[in-house]
């Protein structure tokens, strides 16, 4: 459990892993987060942005790091959609476990039955969700092109809308000074949807508890 704790640190240390990590462990991160079960926990959002920063101050190519995690979200949400094509429904039964919550199921799934197919672009921007969202199409067996054309869409919008922000951002020589506390400050807004999402379905229990 320990060594589970620290990779868990090290993997959302997002200044570590663009400064150290570059290109290459961005990638892996982005495929993971949007392609893999597990990868639910990635911070994708503080990451694209961190590496907009980073790309400003002239460590990194802003046209290449955009082209390449648009390939890599992409590929992502692909692999998503046939493991839940192939997997099923019997995902939903799966044992709860320190990688894998079949409530993030549950809420992507809900999320699909309101928004149908554009749930796969919306869901890039929603922490968690975007994990489990092309699991749910797969699922679905949302028509493949119209997946496809979905995926494109919001893999581009999201990696270049994230990465712009910060490649703005690091235009600023403040910013550029105070790299670390606008890390954390983007860190906090990344995670800030899950937390208002936490604290609504605990209001929402401690209320049906209270009406028995």
């Amino acid at each position: 459990m320990e060594t589970l704790k620290q990779l868990f640190h090290q993997l959302t240390d997002v200044e570590t892993l663009v400064r150290v990590g570059g290109l290459t462990a961005m990638t892996l991160i982005v495929f993971a987060e949007t392609g893999l079960l597990v990868g639910f926990f990635l911070p994708g959002d503080s990451l694209l942005v961190t590496a907009g920063v980073f790309a400003a101050t002239g460590h990194l190519n802003i046209w290449l790091l955009m082209g390449v995690l648009v390939l890599a979200a992409i590929v992502g949400d692909t692999v998503g959609y046939w493991i839940g094509r192939r997997t099923g429904p019997a995902l939903f039964t799966r044992p709860k476990s320190f990688l894998f919550n079949p409530d993030h199921l549950r809420r992507a799934h809900d999320f699909y039955e309101k928004h149908g197919g554009k749930t796969i672009i919306l869901a890039r921007f929603m922490p968690i969700v975007r994990t489990f969202a092309p699991v749910v199409a797969g699922m679905a067996a949302m028509n493949y092109r119209r997946f496809v054309s979905f995926n494109v869409i919001g893999g581009f919008l999201w990696v270049v809308s994230m990465s712009l922000i910060g490649y703005f951002l690091g235009q600023f020589a403040w910013v550029r000074k105070n790299i670390e506390i606008v890390i954390l400050l983007v860190v906090f807004l990344s995670i800030l949807p899950g937390l208002v999402a936490f604290a609504r379905e605990w209001l929402k229990n401690r209320t049906k508890q209270r009406s028995l």
